[in-house]
């Protein structure tokens, strides 16, 4: 982006910690207040439900270490979308910025703003009203849509992080690292009123469910990588970390490790209180730990502390995801205006706005949860072929500097791609048909892939 002759370009204003707390903040949302449930469920017993916390912590790392690598290497906005481009064609980049663009980075925003205000009703029963219906068939089911006044107060939730970070990103980052140290702080308050001061549940028996089956510890899988997803975010900012060649593989390896120590303790706490049948039948496992050691304030306090995790996880996504379709834009394989860095603030302004814009609408349409059910499956082959492009670029640009090399290379990355293997075909047998609908989302965008890519080519020189 150029001001006369002056070139405009994202500013290096995030520091290390800055980076950390993009990782823990964006990871740690509502997932370690609520996936517990679903996880004994499937498991039936709490020493499962601790291995199934272990091995996808582990398999994140195993990302994690992998992509310290391409950051460090290609440190440029964008994350995936410029490995992806580097190893395997402008294609792939391609396919995963518009999935994140319109689907999976915007229906996250949108499914995090909804659960803040599913929070916020707690105190404020009033959110759940509906304002006004759209007599039209395009609610659920073909009803007609009704709109509540909690999708406004979202809609406003994520336009006001949007303009916090369109005002610079180290505004953006020290407002991601106050509120995640927050969170955190809340967290271990939630860990030592459980484990110091909740009374350990009476004998119980140790499974609650059928036997435990591979198909259950996968299902269980899925839902423990949900609460860990968004690890990854910090790649997509790279270009405004400050000694990127150190700062990426640190906060990518620090973070992740120490997101692990969290929901490890989390669960302690949980298991320490409740039994395994007083988990798997708990929707806000959390709050009812802390209600039965401390009474309903301590619930109470579940509620702002899940409200503030969710602020953090929100303002690291708006932060991290527009840099990608700003850096499709910037090759040409987007809208013009989205390559824009603003003049004053040094930020992909017009990117925010339309990724804060698109998440809005996402928002009042209500179809923000089913979207994002339908591109997991797709999400999961553009993860493992991320992390294969490590093994890809080795031979393909052997001369690449790489100050990080990945710990366990090729072990790890390959770990990584056959468990990514396992979990797709798993996503395609139990939901063929939200499987297939999300590659149709995906692939939607080929006929803009190609209009871009045949201006590129005409573009004169």
């Amino acid at each position: 982006m150029t001001n006369g002759s002056k070139v405009i370009e994202l500013r290096r204003d995030l520091g290390l910690w800055g980076a950390i707390a993009i990782v823990v903040g964006t990871v740690i949302g509502s997932g370690i207040f609520l996936v517990p449930r679903a996880m004994v469920q499937r498991v039936g017993s709490p020493s499962m439900v601790f291995a199934v916390w272990v091995f996808g912590g582990l398999l994140s790392l195993c990302g994690a270490l992998s992509y310290a690598e391409l950051a460090a290497a290609m440190p440029e906005a964008g994350g995936e979308y410029v490995y992806l481009r580097e190893a395997y064609g402008p294609l792939w980049g391609f396919l995963y910025g518009w999935t994140q663009m319109f689907v999976a980075k915007s229906g996250s925003i949108a499914s995090l703003a909804a659960g803040f205000i599913l929070y916020l009703a707690n105190f404020f029963p009033g959110l759940d009203g509906v304002f006004y219906t759209v007599p039209l068939p395009i609610g659920a089911q073909g009803a007609p849509l009704a709109l509540h006044y909690g999708q406004l107060l979202a809609i406003a939730l994520i336009l006001f992080l949007g303009g916090v970070n369109y005002f610079g990103v180290k505004l953006g980052g020290d407002i991601q690292i106050i509120v995640t140290g927050i969170k955190v702080l809340l967290i271990a308050c939630i860990v030592v009123v459980g484990l110091g001061l909740g009374k350990a549940h009476a004998a119980a028996p140790a499974v609650i469910s059928h036997p435990l089956t591979i198909a259950g510890f996968f299902a269980a899988l899925v839902a423990a990588l949900w609460a860990y997803d968004g690890w990854n975010n910090v790649s997509m900012v790279a270009s405004e970390i400050r000694r990127p060649q150190r700062s990426l593989p640190v906060a990518l390896i620090a973070g992740t490790l120490a997101v692990i120590a969290i929901y490890l303790a989390a669960n302690a706490a949980y298991f320490h209180v409740l039994t395994a049948q007083q988990v798997g039948s708990s929707p806000r496992v959390a709050a009812d730990m802390m209600r039965r050691v401390v009474g309903n304030w301590g619930a109470n306090g579940v509620s702002v502390a899940a409200m503030i995790s969710i602020f953090a996880a929100l303002n690291g996504s708006i932060l991290s995801g527009a840099r990608v379709p700003y850096a499709m834009a910037r090759d040409g394989l987007f809208f013009a205006p989205v390559a824009r860095v603003d003049a004053a603030y040094h930020t992909p302004g017009v990117s925010i706005l339309l990724l804060t814009a698109w998440s809005a609408l996402l928002v009042l349409s209500g179809r923000y949860e089913q979207l994002f059910t339908y591109v997991i499956f797709a999400s999961w082959i553009l993860y493992g072929m991320t992390t294969a492009s490590v093994i890809v670029l080795r031979r393909k640009r052997p001369d690449l500097p790489r100050p990080y090399k990945t710990l366990g290379y090729p072990v790890l990355p390959v770990l990584f791609v056959i468990v990514a293997i396992f979990l797709v075909l798993s996503t395609l047998f139990d939901s063929p048909r939200e499987s297939l609908l999300g590659l149709g989302l995906i692939f939607l965008g080929l006929p803009f892939y190609y209009h871009w890519k045949h201006r590129l080519a005409v573009r004169p020189t």
